[in-house]
């Protein structure tokens, strides 16, 4: 009886791996159906949106809104984005706070991308006018990386500061301040800014769909194969 039970369960295991794995590239499946359509929908936010709604603390921001916000920026302490590579050349994004008042949480901006001069990078990328300013952008994020080595921010007692793939809580934590919780992508024909060239994202939705019919094919392919294998073997107690 007991070697029965044993034989039994070694031939359904195959059967069980390969349902479980079924699941998972069909999972794996609809999961890019839903990152397209995201991104689909991020794309159609992008182009469809005109003019720029005035920015004010505490208002609902929605994902790549266009706005335009009023402070001073806070050109003694700026951000240097590592790694940044744009056409094959190595930069950064450079990244300056904008505040509105003191005590109101300030602002991201990032004024965009700066080619690597030497070790460090051109100072007149960071000069900036020392009054109050209109700017006008996108709401955006920091970009992200899979994965990150060491620290975000390097540690120092000078500016600006170089950092790799840091979060909005790590710049905060480094200015001693809080922050708006989304990063202005300042507008291509704003002053103040560097090389810009935002996009919704690298990656569209035709990738997105492609991966899915991959991952779909896999489960039909390995669906087949079980049910074959099952039909040809047949199943004996």
């Amino acid at each position: 009886m007991e070697t029965s039970r044993q034989t039994s369960t070694r031939r359904w295991l195959p059967y069980a791996l390969g349902a479980l794995l079924v699941a998972q590239f069909v999972g794996l499946g609809l999961w890019q159906v839903g990152r397209a359509q995201e991104k689909r929908a991020t794309q159609a936010a992008f182009e469809r949106q005109s003019g720029f709604t005035r920015f004010v603390h505490g208002m609902d921001v929605e994902p790549l809104q266009q706005l335009s916000a009023e402070g001073v920026f806070d050109a003694r302490r700026q951000f240097l984005l590592d790694n940044i590579i744009v056409d094959g050349r190595n930069g950064y994004y450079v990244l300056t706070p904008l505040v509105y008042s003191p005590g109101e949480p300030a602002l991201i901006v990032n004024r965009g991308w700066v080619e690597r001069s030497g070790d460090d990078v051109d100072p007149a990328a960071l000069a900036l006018p020392g009054g109050r300013v209109t700017v006008r952008g996108r709401a955006g994020a920091l970009p992200r990386a899979g994965y990150r080595m060491g620290a975000a921010i390097v540690s120092s007692s000078g500016w600006p500061r170089h950092a790799v793939y840091p979060t909005l809580d790590e710049l905060a934590a480094a200015l001693g301040e809080a922050l708006q919780p989304f990063v202005l992508l300042l507008a291509p024909d704003e002053d103040h800014g560097l090389l810009r060239r935002w996009a919704p994202s690298e990656i569209g939705p035709g990738r997105h769909y492609a991966y899915a019919f991959q991952w779909f094919a896999m489960a039909v392919v390995l669906a087949g194969l079980l049910a074959w294998n099952f039909r040809k073997r047949g199943y004996r107690t």
